[in-house]
């Protein structure tokens, strides 16, 4: 879909869709839930939408670990408004019942609403079975979906295997075109497989329904696309040459995160999709746009690089950023680091001091000679291999820091990386000024070159990107930023993202908080995201609150950790006046300045706690209707204050 507000300044909540209430709604929001609420954000003068990524997830909750790039997940299908839906009364009745054990305010089961949605959907199937095996509706779907065929294959196969990865499959785990082409032409899989496709048609007449009203009420509906894909998903399982599955994407160690993260997910074989001009990504985008006219880049640093980890460890400590060059063991001999130097470099050295009073470590280790020196089985070759020994926690602990303490990281195809912390390793220590300033020298030179080789792998994907839609792009670029990335983002006219509480001039003395009027036009101004605390959460919880009320709003200086309604509509209407084209707000910061809507602990209100594993992640819901929300007349002038302070 076009934008349809140029570079005017808007005003727009951001919301997972699971959380919209609605009178008679079900216990998770549904995809027809998107017309009365923006019914209701157009009453207030809310000008954008902004919605989690809805994708099929499967049994995984994370809208981030999707099972396809391109199907929408049946969660939030309406049974009730299904052509077929009168065939299996009986399926409705399940799902109403189901809805009825809701608490008042709780967060939705997600597992348990999956199941009883696929239960009606699969009843509702059934009893239509007859005249969908040769609708043509389901056939002119899969000829202009041709993605739907081998997703429908790979959903049959998974639940065949009790929805494991395909990784533990008995067979078909690496299957060829032939192999999803055979699957899919099987008269007895018929059935099975129209069903997924009779789903992912639905789900596209009731979004694209809903996208459609909104659009016609002057609301910009904006989407997210990850970057990366889960490894268990039908697109790698489907297409392997296009990932490489020896690598895993990550973030490298930090202050927030000293060992790195390791995501999980594959990395792209960029090089592959270059020769099929990114056929991936352009239907990523195709798909899109028949529901969105933006669209928010999720990492939108990983377009330029990436930083990349053997799949055999569990941590962030030991990658690289790719594309990036490596230093192999010729140029290091010329350097003056013969071979014996280079291992000790790149293998760490243990000694038998260290393995006193532990047992087992002969599991993983090997002696050196004669020596009281032991280095790492051949066999180790991660993280996880040291996981897998059945070591004592101690040791393993220990074993794992000593295996991350090492300044040269041995890449797959030959050669070395420097390692993110090289020069705090024991090696390191060890080298002389000249040995640590012929390295540092050398690396600080890769460094600039690959900074170069980003700007350029940048600029060729995300223009490949904007080329493709007439959406506006928005993009997710927090972190720590290369040089030319954010000229790169203002060429493309991608929007940058800038949350007040970390937008702050980092290298000046005492970290000054960036001025709101001087925040880029082409930018995104948001308190808080789904992988943060609320704005109230992080006034009363964190740190910095002091620092943002003297640069931001003064009234708010002396007040103290507790945000009041009131409070937190002033603080709002002085972020509000950010230079950014687009101020966007999760619903819980507009639910918070009502004190019927918040919560006793605001904490509760988090969509998501990173690098956690649990129930309440992804399950948040509003805790008033859409329509409770639309007749409360002093709530949505506080909407229309913030659109005013916008200056709309």
């Amino acid at each position: 879909m076009n934008y349809l507000h140029g570079d005017k300044r808007l005003c727009g909540v951001a919301l997972p869709l699971s959380a919209l209430r609605s009178e008679g709604g079900w216990r998770v929001g549904e995809y027809p839930d998107l017309v009365d609420f923006g019914s209701l954000c157009a009453a207030a003068g809310i000008g954008l939408i902004q919605l989690l990524p809805l994708n099929d997830t499967g049994g995984q909750s994370s809208p981030y670990f999707a099972l396809s790039a391109f199907a929408l997940h049946p969660l939030y299908l309406r049974v009730s408004q299904l052509p077929e839906a009168s065939l299996a009364p009986d399926a409705q009745k399940d799902l109403e019942r189901f809805s009825s054990e809701a608490k008042p305010g709780e967060r939705f089961p997600y597992q348990a609403a999956l199941d009883a949605k696929l239960a009606a959907l699969r009843a509702v199937y059934d009893a239509a079975a007859a005249s969908l095996k040769n609708d043509p509706s389901l056939d002119a779907f899969i000829a202009t979906h041709p993605w739907v065929r081998g997703y429908a294959v790979y959903k049959r196969l998974k639940a065949a295997n009790q929805e494991r990865s395909w990784q533990e499959w008995s067979e078909y785990r690496n299957p060829s075109a032939e192999d999803i082409d055979t699957l899919w032409g099987d008269p007895g899989l018929l059935l099975d497989h129209r069903f997924q496709v009779w789903i992912q048609l639905r789900c596209a007449e009731q979004f694209s329904a809903a996208a459609r009203a909104v659009a016609a009420k002057g609301i910009e509906l904006l989407g997210d696309l990850p970057i990366l894909m889960n490894e268990d998903s039908a697109d790698v399982w489907a297409d392997r040459l296009s990932f490489r599955l020896d690598l895993r994407a990550g973030s490298p160690p930090d202050g927030g995160s000293p060992l790195g993260q390791n995501w999980g997910f594959p990395v792209y074989e960029w090089e592959h999709m270059a020769k099929n001009g990114y056929a991936f990504w352009k239907t990523r985008l195709r798909e899109a746009d028949a529901y969105y006219s933006s669209y928010r880049i999720d990492h939108v640093l990983g377009f330029f690089r990436l930083w990349t980890l053997p799949e055999r460890e569990e941590t962030g400590c030991l990658g690289r950023f790719m594309p990036g060059l490596s230093i192999g063991r010729g140029e290091l001999s010329g350097l003056g680091f013969p071979d014996e130097r280079i291992r000790w470099l790149s293998e760490p050295h243990i000694s038998g001091d260290e393995l006193r009073g532990y047992f087992g470590w002969e599991r993983v280790l090997d002696r050196i000679g004669d020596e009281e020196l032991y280095l790492f089985k051949r066999a180790i070759r991660g993280e996880r291999d040291i996981s897998a020994a059945g070591l004592e926690p101690a040791l393993a602990d220990k074993l794992k820091e000593r295996w991350r303490d090492r300044a040269l990281v041995p890449l797959p195809e030959g050669g070395f990386a420097p390692a993110w912390r090289y020069s705090s390793t024991r090696a390191w220590a060890s080298l002389s000024d000249h040995e640590k300033g012929v390295l540092g020298e050398r690396f600080s030179r890769m460094r600039a070159l690959d900074e170069r080789s980003w700007l350029e792998q940048g600029r060729l994907l995300l223009g490949m990107l904007k080329a493709e839609s007439t959406m506006l792009p928005c993009a997710e670029d927090l972190g720590s930023i290369p040089p030319g990335v954010p000229e790169a983002l203002v060429e493309l006219g991608m929007l940058g993202l800038r949350l007040p509480r970390w937008t702050r001039h980092w290298d000046h003395e005492g970290q000054p908080y960036v001025a709101l009027e001087s925040y880029p036009e082409l930018s995104v101004c948001t308190p808080s995201v789904h992988d943060t605390s609320t704005l109230r959460g992080w006034w009363e919880l964190e740190d910095g609150r002091e620092g943002l009320a003297a640069a931001y709003c003064p009234a708010l200086s002396a007040t103290g950790p507790h945000l009041s309604a009131e409070n937190q509509y002033t603080l709002l209407k002085a972020l509000a006046g950010a230079a950014s084209r687009l101020f966007v707000l999760q619903a819980q910061d507009l639910l918070d300045m009502d004190e019927r809507y918040r919560s006793a602990d605001p904490s509760l209100d988090r969509v998501n706690v990173p690098g956690a594993v649990a129930e309440f992640n992804w399950t948040w819901r509003m805790g008033p209707t859409i329509e409770a929300l639309s007749a409360n007349g002093p709530w949505l002038d506080k909407l229309r204050g913030l659109v005013k302070a916008r200056g709309i």
